[in-house]
């Protein structure tokens, strides 16, 4: 916020965010989803250590590496080292939090 601050990224989060209440609100109406047999159950529990952490870590990672998944992704077809390491971190780290105890994997709650 001190120096050199663009707001402009905060237009865009909030852009994103109208554009998905709509959409919750839209899909809330349907009967079922297009693509599968029934709405995945909403997680029980709320917001607990777990789900803390492991936001303070994605945004620390994206914060100190600059770069989120999506454009991570394109920045493979540029021929960069830095999207091509942080999509490997990325993927490691999403493989190694499904071997933790009370892991969700599909929105379904795992028997571990």
């Amino acid at each position: 916020v001190a120096g050199d601050w663009d707001p402009s990224l905060a237009f865009v989060m909030g852009g994103a965010v109208i554009v998905y209440a709509a959409a919750v609100q839209w899909a809330k109406r349907q009967a079922q989803p297009r693509f599968a047999p029934a709405f995945a159950p909403q997680p029980r529990g709320g917001i607990d250590a777990r789900l803390v952490g492991g936001s303070l870590l994605f945004g620390v990672g994206w914060g100190l590496v600059g770069l989120c998944p999506g454009p991570a992704v394109t920045t493979l077809a540029f021929g960069r080292w830095e999207g091509a390491m942080f999509l490997a971190a990325m993927l490691l780290g999403a493989a190694l939090t499904n071997l933790l105890p009370g892991a969700v994997t599909r929105g379904v709650a795992s028997a571990t």
